[in-house]
């Protein structure tokens, strides 16, 4: 690829998510929009809408080197403050966005008054604009990091034009995969010596072992993932060192866990 890839992170803003009253959607989103890319999630961080601690995180976050996807926080209403806390975490000012404010009077009319909806496009100095299909009200881009609606309707549109403008040189549906088996009657005691010799024989590879116990015995599941080439013949090595170990061995189920 003409590009190096770096590391893609998350950060879902907002109370309702840790009360309970929401639950999540964006985490298993992006690691699909970024599967169907060749690409990978590293982390995720959920946390309130609490000032500092949005402002904390995203000085961590922007002194790191991964691309960070932000949900949460941009709107109108008092308890948004993620543009702030972004600026803060960056030592900037807030500035109205020229581009924003088009955007908004197309939506809203000319000239949009000031008020709390021309704060919605009050970004951090030298943030661009995320186009938002749903309502054409934008989110930002600021330092590798891309703001944008708690709303799954509007977030996940702007995360694929996010990921398609900004980071196509980075793509290969191609690049990974995963394989994994199913090891029936193992316990992760009786694989380790051979795990730890696959990890030094196979470095390029991200090796996974998930125990599973039932009433009726134990299982593992031995993952891999990484260029296929690379997978397959580590797989296929893998098996066969397994079933000399006297183990019953079968493929994983697609959808991962040992499907019984």
């Amino acid at each position: 690829m003409a590009e190096s890839v770096q590391g893609f992170g998350l950060i879902v803003i907002g109370d309702e998510l840790l009360s309970g009253k929401r639950r999540d959607k964006h985490f298993p989103h992006l690691v699909g929009l970024l599967a169907d890319r060749g690409l990978e999630l590293r982390w995720v961080r959920m946390i309130s809408d609490e000032p500092a601690l949005v402002t904390r995180t995203l000085e961590e976050t922007f002194a790191g080197d991964d691309v960070v996807f932000s949900c949460g926080g941009i709107g109108a209403t008092p308890d948004d403050r993620t543009r702030q806390c972004a600026a803060a975490a960056l030592g900037r000012p807030l500035a109205f966005h020229p581009e924003g404010v088009a955007m908004l009077e197309a939506r809203f009319g000319r000239p949009v008054e000031p008020s709390r909806r021309l704060h919605l496009v009050e970004f951090p100095e030298g943030a661009s604009v995320i186009p938002n299909p749903v309502n054409q009200v934008p989110g930002f881009s600021v330092a590798g990091h891309h703001f944008m609606p708690g709303f799954p309707s509007m977030a996940w549109p702007m995360m694929e034009w996010v990921l398609d403008e900004h980071y196509a040189g980075w793509q290969d549906p191609n690049r990974l995969t995963e394989a994994s088996i199913i090891v029936h009657d193992a316990r992760e005691s009786d694989v380790i010596p051979l795990l730890e010799r696959f990890e030094g024989d196979y470095p390029e590879l991200r090796l996974s072992c998930l125990p599973t116990l039932r009433e009726d015995g134990h299982s593992l599941e031995l993952g891999l993932r990484g260029a296929p080439a690379a997978v397959e013949a580590a797989m296929r090595a893998l098996r066969e060192a397994v079933e000399a170990m006297g183990f019953s061995v079968r493929p994983a189920p697609v959808s991962g866990g040992d499907g019984d």
